[in-house]
């Protein structure tokens, strides 16, 4: 009797392992089966934090000591090297974007980058001349798509030669394309100096959905795959408290963050994330991925020294002491000596590169931290972001 139930229970743990067994094989079989998306090209909508030249050739060119950390020239990019979209284009095998408004050297074969410094969502009414917000704007960016992909379908049909259609992109590959999204910082910088925090609070859903009309043109379009960033903590930029003296009690956060500034920059990210589910809900096609960068950033500043860097809000590039600042690769007088705002010694333990952008190597923690799918909804790796979810 004793046998036949030892017996009885070997049957049992058997059957359990045997459907464990079962279990384990069909989720390995339903991931395998699951092959990582093949993006042709990406195609990037957005301001300084992910510009890749477009500024540069529109007005004045970026110069030394910008991009001296690994493009050992200026290379277009408000940092010392790569930016976050640059770390994008290597993880999908890809080269760096080029800027459309880039007219000489460019290849659009795998994409192009509409981002330029100083792009807001909603269209300004100033010049770039008075506080250096781009008259580009992601409408303008969007037109700037819509005639790019026209008018190399266009240019495709007449061209003769092979080494120039090298050149251009292909019209069914737009449909497999990854469309990146980061913009929304200038927004908040124009509202912080013309309004009220209410004011500023009541025009965020506006905001977002101006960026949500452009997500839906692309999708009219054919673009499915979207990867859409959302705003960083504003009140942890250097550039802040330049000129803001003593703090009152509770104006900065523990992490000596302005701390209103960040509850706008988080308020505007709800309302966003918001957004994007309701565009996964009428966009019944596309793969739409929030991405988290916010926290990424704030991580830099919370954690400075588990992460190798120093502290996080002294400026790498430019001079700025007390009352006295210099940007970074300008030249001006302090107590009449001529001082060169340049680069600090060591940028890899830096996270502002000039006080507004971020280092290559902050650039990387984010990448790093959102690229494998940790700070993303859905929780997905960019590799498989094509995948709606």
């Amino acid at each position: 009797m004793k046998n036949n139930l030892e017996r009885a229970k070997l049957m049992v743990s058997s059957t359990v392992f045997s459907w464990l067994l079962l279990c384990l094989f069909a989720v390995t079989t339903s991931v395998s089966v699951q092959p990582t998306c093949t993006f042709p090209a990406i195609y990037n909508f957005g301001d300084s934090n992910s510009d890749t030249g477009g500024i540069s050739a529109a007005f004045e060119p970026i110069r030394d000591p910008y991009g001296q950390g690994f493009f050992h020239r200026p290379a277009g990019r408000d940092s010392d090297g790569r930016l976050t979209i640059d770390f994008i284009a290597e993880r999908l095998g890809l080269p760096y974007l080029s800027a459309y408004l880039n007219s000489l050297g460019s290849n659009f074969r795998h994409g192009a980058n509409f981002a330029t410094g100083g792009s807001t969502i909603r269209r300004q009414n100033e010049t770039i001349f008075q506080y250096g917000i781009s008259p580009f704007s992601l409408d303008m960016q969007i037109a700037q798509f819509d005639q790019f992909k026209a008018r190399s379908a266009l240019l495709f049909t007449q061209i003769k030669s092979r080494y120039d259609r090298e050149k251009l992109p292909r019209q069914e590959e737009f449909a497999k394309a990854l469309y990146t999204f980061d913009i929304g910082q200038n927004d908040l910088s124009v509202g912080f100096r013309t309004m009220s925090v209410d004011q500023l609070k009541a025009t965020i859903p506006d905001i977002v959905n101006h960026l949500a009309s452009a997500v839906r043109n692309i999708y009219q379009q054919g673009g499915r795959t979207f990867w859409v960033h959302n705003t960083g903590p504003f009140g942890c930029l250097p550039v802040n408290m330049f000129y803001m003296g003593t703090p009152a009690p509770g104006y900065l956060d523990k992490s000596g963050c302005v701390k209103a500034q960040n509850e706008m920059a988080m308020e505007f990210n709800r309302k966003l994330k918001e957004t994007v589910i309701n565009l996964r809900k009428e966009l019944t096609q596309a793969a739409i991925t929030y991405v988290d960068v916010y926290t990424a950033k704030y991580e830099m500043m919370s954690n400075p020294k588990k992460l190798g860097f120093a502290n996080p809000l002294k400026v790498c590039c430019g001079y700025h002491e007390k009352y006295d600042h210099i940007w970074c690769g300008n030249k001006g007088k302090v107590n009449n000596t001529e001082i060169y705002g340049g680069s600090c010694p060591n940028p890899a333990m830096a996270v502002s590169w000039d006080g507004v952008h971020y280092t290559e190597a902050a650039n990387k923690h984010v990448a790093d931290r959102t690229l494998n799918g940790l700070l993303t909804d859905p929780p997905v790796p960019i590799t498989r972001a094509c995948y709606r979810q």
